[in-house]
């Protein structure tokens, strides 16, 4: 089995250089396939300095979905890791993934997550929807088959969010199996002053109208989930009204956003399932353009 790690980058250089040292010490014999969206911190001279990076593609976009697409391009491995460059594997991360991508099609692992008050770390996550049970993946960490990958197409490119939970909901539909490993793991460290990011609700809302309206088209089901979801949030973020924490003009703002992401992923949604009517569900995936790399350098 060939290897190849995938690492999309943009303005991260010091978390990308601890990332390569790990892979470095705990994946030596892998292909890493670096992708620079278009960086402006020095991550291209960084990269060329270095002697354990393969190829070093740059792109003009700074779509995390391109990035990912455009490494899997690169890549020559018969298995293909995404990692996030802010993420560094653990020892035992490799003979984790090697064990379990051998009995499945998409291997994923857990993140630990430095923090004050301790070691935080995910799980599995699964949902069923119109009889079909999806799991979900670390998009940050996770490994495919070449030929999970093939039958995907890639990452859908509309999506600014959300691709990887797009990507499970179609391979459940193409029936490819999703594993949980935990021994396949990475770590990020936050720093003190880490904090949350503010949440777009337009592409969060967006982002789920257009997986759930292009992988099951307009149901009951999928209306249903979706307010679910908004009120939930809504619930949430009227009490930080109430705490003081935010202003009621905001939530408001919230909500418009809510409705218009919404409204516009439902419609392109549904655009893009009949666009693709084939079960990859991917009308913007990987094979629908050849010009996403702006530079390549490959020192394989």
């Amino acid at each position: 089995m060939k290897l190849s790690v995938v690492v999309p980058t943009l303005n991260g250089r010091d978390q990308l250089a601890g990332c390569l040292d790990a892979l470095a010490e705990h994946a030596p014999d892998a292909e890493v396939v670096v992708v620079n969206g278009p960086s402006a911190d020095g991550t291209t001279g960084m990269v060329r300095d270095r002697d354990d990076v393969d190829v070093l593609v740059e792109i003009a976009d700074r779509g995390l979905n391109v990035a990912r697409n455009a490494g899997i391009d690169r890549a020559t491995g018969d298995v293909v890791a995404l990692l996030n460059h802010g993420l560094s594997v653990e020892e035992g991360w490799t003979d984790a993934l090697v064990s379990a991508i051998a009995e499945a099609d998409v291997v994923s692992g857990p993140t630990h997550r430095e923090l004050k008050t301790g070691l935080t770390t995910e799980s599995v996550e699964t949902r069923t929807i119109k009889g079909r049970t999806v799991t979900y993946f670390n998009g940050d960490n996770a490994a495919f088959s070449r030929a999970a990958l093939d039958a995907l197409d890639g990452f859908d490119e509309y999506l600014q969010t959300g691709g990887s939970r797009d990507a499970a909901h179609r391979l459940a539909g193409i029936d490819y199996e999703v594993v949980w490993e935990s021994d396949m793991c990475v770590r990020s460290e936050y720093g003190t002053d880490g904090g949350v990011a503010e949440t777009d609700w337009n592409w969060k809302y967006r982002a789920l109208a257009y997986r759930l309206a292009k992988n099951y088209g307009l149901r009951p089901t999928v209306v249903a989930r979706m307010i679910g979801h908004g009120v939930r949030d809504a619930g949430s973020t009227l009490r930080d009204v109430a705490k003081g924490n935010a202003t009621p003009s905001s939530w408001f703002g919230n909500g418009r956003d809510v409705l218009t992401g919404m409204g516009t992923g439902l419609k392109d949604g549904l655009v893009a399932r009949f666009t693709d009517r084939s079960s990859r569900r991917n009308p913007r995936g990987r094979s629908r353009r050849s010009d996403r790399a702006v530079t390549v350098y490959d020192w394989r």
